[in-house]
Order: C-alpha cells, then structure tokens, then sequence
C-alpha cells in the first residue's frame, strides 16, 4: 500500500503587504530603497514522512502560462535566456526547500534502484541545510529512491516547472523585485545588481529558509543558496523550445544538464529567476543541490 502523506492540508504563509527597506550603501553618501514585495496567502501542502522525524514537505503549484526567458534590456542576461517564449504548465507539487542533508540521509539508507548514494557528501554540514556535492545522477537516484518507497512519482523538475515555481507570477529579474540583497538571499555579497547594495559573504549554505522570505507561492530559497538540477539537457538557446511543461530531453545521451538559482558562491546576477546554466550531470560540486517535484494529481 502506498504510504500517506503524513499531512495534508493548507499553510498559511504570514508576510506584511509590502515593506520598504532603507539599506546604507558601502561610501554611507545615500541609502537605496529597496522594494521588497512579500505576499500573505495560503498555500496548499502535504508533507511525506520520510521516518525519524524527518518530513518533506510539498507545496501545490497552480498551473497557468507565463513568458518564460528574461528581455534584452534585463540587466546581466544572456542570449541563452532567449528568445522569451510562452509556456503553459500543469499543476504539480514542488519541495517547498532544497533537499536538507536529514532528508538525503533518510532518502541514502533506502533500497538502491540504479547506483549507490554517499549518505553525507555535503562539505557543510548541518541536517537543516541543503545537501550538495551531490551529482545530477544522484538526484534522480534519490528521486528513484523516494518515488519506490512513497509509491508516488517523484523527479527532478523540468527547466521550465522550476522558472514557472520560481516567479511565482512576477516578470522582474528576482521574485521579490527588480535588486536583491543578502538580507534576501544567500549569494556573494561582495557584488550588487541593479541598484542594490554590497551585503555580507557568507562562503557557504545556510539553513533552508532561515531568511524568512517565501515567493507568491509559498518557496523559500529559489535565488541563492544552492544552484538546483533539472531533468533537461542543456540547450544554447530557446530556439525550439518546448510550449509545455514538459523536460526537453533531446539526446539522452547528452552529459550537460541545466542548473537554476544560483548559490552561495555567486554574484546576484547569477540568482536572477531566467538565470540557467549547465554541468557535466557526473560531476559535484559544494554549491550543487536540488529540490523535487511530485507529479502525481492530487486533489487537496
């Protein structure tokens, strides 16, 4: 029998309307305002027990259309964010976090499907931070292990399931605005986007949501932190892309995979929500991590 959720249900998401921020700059001449745009809403969830006290916890994403890829006047973007390209996506549940190290552990100790998995590959350590020098290969073995022991479907997402997710309904360069700040996200502080200000350089992970700041549709840590797989195979461009929600996989053979989010190590830039970048799907890195999707129909 398949195991049930161990809760399901709705989460209210407690955030003010909107805030505004005066942050020093570096010379103390001005202060920039920083717009921050927060949401109060309830979001639809269900939680796995992973046993031991360990949970995942799973957020409903709504499916709709959005224009997917940044414009050309998008401060810092790339020709391989274009070209702008509509994509319809159907409903599906993403990890309201990273995958922590306490849930990878949980996850290591379950039968093996395709390879073995290292129960504690992270270079920081600590049960609530995101698991990372961890592989492409790994993640979808974790997904294979989870998905046998829940017997529900669990995978990576697709590229366009994880910009969808990730601007909750916003078009600007980061979910909560035009700038970023590491009072927001865990990046390289050392640089600024826009008209944000130099912050602080943590040099490695934090806590999943220790930051406190959730988009529209109840994530935490879609910019920074750990940079995240995707199930597709890296593509210059959108030319040809998929209209749909759908992983576009055209040689499964290929070994560059898409990462998204950026990561602790990285300039803001590269924590932009169009952002994408490839890696070998064999290699690990410290600021390699992932997060999953249930694709089954729930109805909640």
């Amino acid at each position: 029998m398949p195991n049930k959720p161990h809760n399901l249900g709705q989460i209210a998401e407690t955030k003010t309307e909107q805030i505004i921020s005066e942050i020093p700059s570096q010379s103390a001449i001005y202060a920039a305002k920083i717009v921050i745009k927060r949401y109060k809403k309830t979001a639809q969830y269900f939680t796995e027990d992973l046993g031991n006290g360990i949970e995942l916890e799973m957020v409903l994403i709504p499916g709709g259309t959005f224009i997917m890829g940044s414009p050309e006047e998008e401060l810092e973007s790339s020709n391989n964010e274009r070209p702008q390209h509509q994509v319809t996506i159907k409903p599906f549940c993403f990890g309201k976090y990273p995958v922590t190290q306490a849930q990878w552990q949980a996850v290591a100790v379950l039968p093996q499907v395709n390879q073995q998995l290292n129960p504690d590959p992270s270079e920081f350590k600590g049960a609530n931070r995101p698991v990372e020098q961890v592989s492409w290969h790994d993640a979808v073995e974790f997904c294979a292990r989870l998905s046998n022991h829940t017997q529900r479907p669990y995978r990576l997402p697709s590229e366009a399931e994880w910009e969808y997710a990730c601007r909750g309904g916003t078009t600007t360069p980061f979910h909560f605005g035009e700038t970023i700040t590491t009072e927001l996200a865990n990046y390289d502080g050392n640089y600024t986007y826009g008209d944000g200000v130099k912050g602080i350089d943590r040099g490695e992970t934090t806590e999943v949501g220790s930051l406190k700041i959730a988009n529209q549709f109840g994530l935490y840590d879609m910019h920074g932190n750990v940079w995240e797989w995707c199930q597709d195979d890296w593509h210059n461009s959108y030319k040809g892309a998929l209209t749909d929600s759908s992983a576009r996989v055209s040689d499964e053979s290929k070994s560059d995979k898409v990462l998204r989010g950026g990561s602790w190590s990285n300039n803001p830039g590269n924590c932009r929500s169009a952002r994408r970048i490839s890696d070998n799907a064999s290699l690990d890195h410290s600021n390699l991590g992932f997060r999953v999707v249930c694709g089954a129909a729930w109805t909640l």
